[in-house]
C-alpha cells in the first residue's frame, strides 16, 4: 500500500498520473471539436473552406489537450501538444506540393495521352488540338544526361576529396566555392553560359549550351550532398580496412563508397529533379525546336520546361492544355528516374551482402 501511495505521488510530482485515455477518447472529442466547430460555422458570420480547417484544427489540438490534461497529468499534455504541433507543420508542408500534384495531374490528365508522347509539334499550329511533346522530351533527357555525366563524377571527385584529404585550405576554399554556388540563380549561369559559350566561343544555340548551364546548378547539389554521406560512414569502417593494410584510395572506393551508396544517389536524384525542370538557361542558350532534333551539338533544341513555359503564356486554349500535360509528362519522368535510381541501388546494396 505504501509503493502505491508512493509510486501515485511520483507520478503526480511529474505532471503524471495512471490513468491512460483510451483512443475511443482521443478520437471522440476530435469528433466533438469538429462537431462543434461546424455548428459555429453554421450559426455564425464565419465562413471558407480554409478558415473552417484552421479553426476546426485548433479546436480539436486544445480540446484533445485540454482532456490529456485532466485526465493523464501535466507532462502528457504537454508531449500530445508537442506531437500534434509536429504533425500539424508536417501536413501544412505536405499540403501545397499535394495540391500543386494533384491540380497538375487534373489538368494534366485531360491532355495526356500516348499520342501526345509520341508526336511533336512539327507543322502543329497554336489553334490545332492535335501535336505534342516527343521532341520536347528528347531534348530534355539528352541535356539532362550530359549535365549528369559532367556534374555527378566530378561532384563525387570533389565530395571525396574534400571528406577525405581536403583538411588543408585548399580544401577550405573549395568549401566555400560549393557553397557559394549553391545560391546563385539559375538565370546566372545561363547568362555565364551564353556569355562564355554561346556569344564568346560562337558555339551558338544548342541543347549542349544548355548542359553546361544545367552541370553549373546540378554540380554543388551533388558534392554537398555527397559530403554529408560520407562524413556519416563510421571512421570504424575505415579503420578496420587501413588494419588490413588495404590503401586508402581502395578503402573509399571498396568500403566508404557503397555504405554511402543510397544516400549519394538519393542526393544525385534531387539535383537531377532540380535542374530538370530549370527553364531560365533553357530559355537562354537552348532556343526552340518544334521539330524533332537529336543532336544536341548542333542547333537548337527543344526541352520540357521551355514547352511549358512558351504555352502557359499563350492566348491559345489549346497551347495552355498542352503546357499542363507536358508538366505533368515531366514529373513522370522526375518520379521515373528517381524510383529506377533507388531500386539499382537497392539492387546493388543486396548483392552486396
Amino acid at each position: 500500500m505504501t509503493a502505491d501511495l508512493y509510486s501515485h505521488s511520483s507520478l503526480r510530482s511529474r505532471g503524471l498520473t495512471s490513468r491512460t485515455l483510451p483512443r475511443t477518447a482521443l478520437a471522440g472529442v476530435a469528433v466533438a471539436a469538429v462537431a462543434i466547430a461546424s455548428l459555429l460555422f453554421a450559426v455564425t458570420p464565419l465562413q471558407g473552406v480554409a478558415d473552417f480547417i484552421v479553426f476546426a484544427t485548433a479546436l480539436v489540438v486544445v480540446a484533445v489537450t485540454g482532456l490529456t490534461l485532466a485526465v493523464e497529468g501535466r507532462r502528457r499534455a504537454v508531449d500530445r501538444l508537442a506531437t500534434s504541433g509536429a504533425l500539424l507543420a508536417l501536413v501544412l508542408t505536405l499540403l501545397p506540393l499535394g495540391f500543386t500534384l494533384g491540380y497538375t495531374v487534373y489538368r494534366g490528365a485531360k491532355r495526356f495521352s500516348a499520342d501526345f508522347l509520341n508526336h511533336s509539334m512539327a507543322g502543329v499550329g497554336p489553334l490545332a488540338p492535335n501535336g505534342g511533346v516527343y521532341h520536347a522530351i528528347v531534348g530534355t533527357l539528352e541535356q539532362v544526361l550530359l549535365a549528369s555525366l559532367i556534374a555527378v563524377p566530378l561532384g563525387l571527385l570533389v565530395a571525396i576529396y574534400v571528406t577525405e584529404y581536403g583538411r588543408n585550405v585548399f580544401g577550405t576554399a573549395i568549401r566555400f566555392l560549393v557553397d557559394v554556388m549553391t545560391g546563385i540563380p539559375s538565370i546566372v549561369a545561363g547568362l555565364f553560359v551564353l556569355a562564355f559559350w554561346v556569344l564568346a566561343l560562337h558555339k551558338g544555340f544548342s541543347g549542349f549550351a544548355g548542359s553546361l548551364a544545367l552541370s553549373i546548378l546540378e554540380l554543388p547539389i551533388v558534392v554537398r550532398s555527397a559530403e554529408e554521406m560520407i562524413r556519416l560512414v563510421p571512421s570504424s569502417l575505415r579503420e578496420a580496412s587501413y588494419a588490413l593494410g588495404v590503401p586508402k584510395w581502395k578503402t573509399i572506393l571498396r568500403i566508404v563508397l557503397p555504405t554511402a551508396a543510397t544516400g549519394i544517389t538519393t542526393g544525385v536524384m534531387l539535383a537531377i529533379a532540380r535542374v530538370t525542370g530549370e527553364t531560365a538557361p533553357v530559355l537562354l542558350v537552348v532556343g526552340n525546336n518544334n521539330f524533332i532534333h537529336t543532336n544536341p551539338f548542333n542547333g537548337p533544341q527543344a526541352s520540357l520546361p521551355l514547352f511549358v513555359f512558351q504555352g502557359a503564356g499563350s492566348s491559345s486554349k489549346f497551347d495552355v492544355d498542352r503546357a499542363w500535360a507536358a508538366a505533368l509528362t515531366l514529373i513522370l519522368i522526375v518520379v521515373v528516374l528517381y524510383v529506377a535510381a533507388r531500386l539499382l541501388t537497392r539492387r546493388n546494396s543486396l548483392a552486396g551482402r
